[in-house]
């Protein structure tokens, strides 16, 4: 050993000894920036997921909602390990521009995901988002187009794509073969969901701050519905159950069966049964996206029975092999003929994390998916990879199901080329892919993001 070499071990050990053998705390990594938009339901419910397994301190939260923003900091506070509780902010804008923040969880209604998504990643944050990640295709192909343009990793909570026993499923019957040739498949929601009777008109309450809350979405009357959670019930917020439901479960097949885009989509349906209702979302759907020699088939009802009441939300992967049954809570594959019958079920880590029993509203069974989601959220930030539902693969589901309202709407098929970005021999249909915004908000350009 040179003097040179002696020296440097001699620093190093006397260092690490001067400090217990541990990273002196100024050279640790600082805890990554959180702030949540959107403090209802779902948004504590995976933000709180985060905090189980990962060291960030959540520094802002923000909602047009006085109440809800003040609860929801108050809840983090008790939950995160710094005890500090985050600045509260009612315009995301705001928040932007006096907090620096690693990451932002856009947990907003659908109407309001693309102008904080993209404000986020021009603020130089990573996002986390709800999905489906935009209302009208063109906020999709902004929000990817700007996710690119400011190399910013973004996750969309479709986290079908992290849940065990799917992860399970797919090794185990897909990828060794079991189905053999795969020709058919369905996907279906038969959940009584859909708003019912009526909801009369009525004046915001205070602590809401109605317009903010409308923000690019035509103005509408406020009645009970429309907040908190209730939003759903109408198609100016949103994409109806298409949009709600057969997004995940789209997503989860393409994911699954390593699909890309359709290449044709079709739907019929409508509001069939429960027309005295409130709400304008169809409670009859059926879609079909065509992936050349695969169809997909979408169906929802929400109203009578489903057909396989183990399955009231989930997916049918046919094959000449076998059929592999697949859902939230489950998984089963059935061979034709003789063969093995395998099934797995949805992973509860109450040992590890037991806060899940008790908390309020969460859906127990994605709780570890969630926690695996964000965990490939964080790898990716570290690697600067994208996750395992990037932002990309967002809008290619989001869109197939926007494009599938709008086929039912114009009563025909649409064929879509992905990368032109638009439907092929159809001027109707491509001016419905941009939605009017209400004023003052700006429709986002994907060419100027």
């Amino acid at each position: 050993m040179n003097r040179r070499q002696f020296l440097q071990t001699t620093a190093a050990g006397i260092a690490l000894s001067s400090f217990g053998g541990l990273v002196p705390a100024f050279a640790q990594p600082k805890p990554k920036r959180v702030a949540l938009i959107g403090t209802g339901w779902y948004g504590k419910s995976a933000l709180f997921r985060l905090l189980q397994i990962a060291p960030v301190e959540v520094v802002a939260v923000c909602d047009v909602d006085r109440n809800m923003v003040a609860e929801a900091a108050r809840m983090v506070a008790d939950r995160q390990a710094s005890k500090k509780t985050p600045r509260t902010y009612g315009d995301y804008r705001q928040m932007l521009k006096q907090e620096e923040l690693d990451i932002v969880h856009v947990a907003t209604p659908d109407h309001w995901h693309a102008l904080p998504m993209i404000a986020a990643v021009q603020a130089g944050a990573d996002v986390y988002v709800e999905k489906p990640i935009s209302v009208d295709v063109v906020e999709g192909q902004a929000m990817l187009a700007a996710a690119r343009k400011h190399g910013r990793v973004v996750q969309v909570n479709m986290q079908r794509r992290s849940t065990p026993h799917l992860i399970e499923a797919r090794k185990r019957v897909i990828e060794a073969g079991l189905l053999g040739n795969i020709a058919h498949v369905e996907i279906c929601c038969y959940y009584h969901m859909r708003a019912r009777g009526k909801a009369p008109e009525m004046t915001p309450p205070e602590h809401l701050d109605y317009e903010m809350w409308t923000g690019p979405a035509p103005m509408r009357p406020y009645n009970r519905w429309v907040h908190p959670r209730g939003w759903r019930a109408f198609m100016e917020y949103g994409n109806g159950i298409v949009g709600d439901m057969c997004v995940h479960m789209l997503d989860m097949v393409r994911w699954l069966l390593d699909l890309g885009w359709p290449t044709r989509i079709s739907s019929t349906g409508g509001i069939l049964v429960d027309k005295a209702s409130t709400a304008n979302t169809n409670d009859t759907q059926i879609a079909t996206f065509d992936f050349g020699d695969l169809p997909v088939v979408w169906t929802h009802r929400t109203w009578g029975s489903a057909p396989d009441p183990e399955y009231p939300w989930g997916g049918v992967i046919y094959g000449d092999k076998g059929t592999l049954k697949l859902d939230v809570h489950k998984y089963e594959f059935i061979p034709h003929g003789q063969g093995e019958r395998l099934s797995g079920k949805a992973l509860y880590e109450y040992d590890k994390y037991p806060e899940d029993e008790t908390e309020k509203d969460l859906e127990r069974h994605v709780a570890a998916p969630m926690r695996r989601h964000w965990q490939n959220l964080l790898d990716a930030i570290e690697t600067r990879t994208r996750p395992v539902c990037d932002i990309e693969q967002g809008y290619i589901t989001a869109t197939s199901c926007i494009l599938a309202n709008m086929a039912c709407q114009l009563g025909r098929t649409l064929q879509w080329d992905p990368q032109q970005g638009k439907v092929v021999g159809d001027d109707e249909a491509n001016r419905l892919l941009k939605r009017p915004y209400r004023s003052p908000w700006v429709h986002p350009d994907p060419a100027n993001v």
